[in-house]
């Protein structure tokens, strides 16, 4: 039997209408509102931890502090190793090193820091450091160790890769004097820092400064120089090249025994006058580059440690400026 049109029109509605709603989410289905969601707060509310905070944060995964320790103004100390001895563990925030991006992909970003351990002898461990807010308050994260007297040459994040261009002992290297040029790669997973391969990418010498132009920052570990006048380093075949605060200055360098020593000639330089305030730091800084005989690089920075005349001894820190 054939039914009307309106019959069969009226019954396509009325099953329209029962699987419709069924198709519908339901109210126990909607996801729960935010502020009963277990899930991190808003990208907004989790900014890349800050110098300060991070200075002040609590850290886990340093071996030599034991278990999880307080930094309180980058510094941190244990109790002696022997009652009423003077050597104890410590661990140090190095040189305001911060780096900050998506690490975890989830849409926030992370800090990235270097902390330094020391057990009481002659080494110095570095470690690599996470600290979010995965929750709204400073976390570290994750730690993973990079190695006794490793320098950083270059760090950067790198498709949420951390990524350390280092100078490390290499295979017949003293652990006083690494010489192996090496690039190191992190990525955070599962809540901890695991470790890429490594690749070799040279060895360590003068021409390791090459391609940019290092201008001084800081007269040693806790003398800032002056921001005014710039002066700069930079190599120039075989030659260092630059402003000594006032004139332009050469000398000739030469390999040294070791990796990264270096031997600087005499410096020759223009004889324009200046500003006395000018001229005592172009004094300065040429004198103590003549001391200078080996390459180091500290947090991204380029150190050179020197030896004056005068048995005065210290070390001259350079941040890199891309040359033109």
């Amino acid at each position: 039997m054939t039914l009307p049109l309106a019959v069969t029109r009226a019954a396509a509605v009325a099953l329209a209408a029962l699987i419709v709603p069924a198709c519908q989410s339901r109210p126990e289905d909607a996801a729960p509102p935010a502020a009963h969601s277990a899930s991190p707060a808003p990208v907004a509310e989790r900014p890349a931890p800050t110098l300060q905070e991070l200075k002040n944060a609590s850290y886990k995964g340093v071996e030599e502090a034991g278990a999880a320790f307080m930094l309180a103004g980058g510094k941190w100390e244990g109790q002696p190793f022997a009652p009423g001895a003077a050597s104890r563990p410590s661990v140090t925030f190095v040189r305001d090193f911060r780096l900050a991006g998506d690490v975890d992909g989830d849409g926030a970003e992370e800090a990235v820091v270097l902390l330094a351990a020391n057990a009481g002898g002659s080494g110095e461990m570095s470690y690599l450091a996470v600290v979010g807010r995965p929750g709204g308050n400073v976390t570290n994260i994750a730690t993973a160790p990079i190695g006794d007297r490793v320098q950083v040459r270059e760090a950067r994040i790198a498709r949420r890769r951390i990524v350390l261009d280092v100078v490390q002992a290499g295979e017949n290297d003293a652990a006083c004097c690494p010489g192996d040029l090496v690039t190191r790669t992190w990525e955070l997973a599962d809540a901890a820092l695991k470790e890429g391969t490594p690749v070799k990418t040279g060895r360590l010498s003068v021409d390791t400064l090459a391609g940019a132009e290092w201008v001084l920052t800081w007269w040693g570990w806790d003398e800032a120089a002056p921001a005014t006048p710039d002066v700069t380093l930079t190599i120039d075949g075989t030659r260092l090249v630059g402003s000594a605060g006032c004139n332009r200055y050469f000398a000739q360098v030469t390999p040294g025994d070791a990796p990264g020593g270096i031997r600087i000639g005499p410096a020759g330089s223009t004889r324009k006058a200046c500003p006395e305030a000018e001229m005592a730091v172009e004094q300065r800084f040429l004198e103590q580059l003549a001391g200078v005989a080996q390459i180091r690089f500290v947090a991204g920075q380029l150190a050179l440690p020197f030896a004056k005349k005068d048995t005065t001894h210290g070390v001259m820190l350079f941040d890199r400026r891309t040359a033109k």
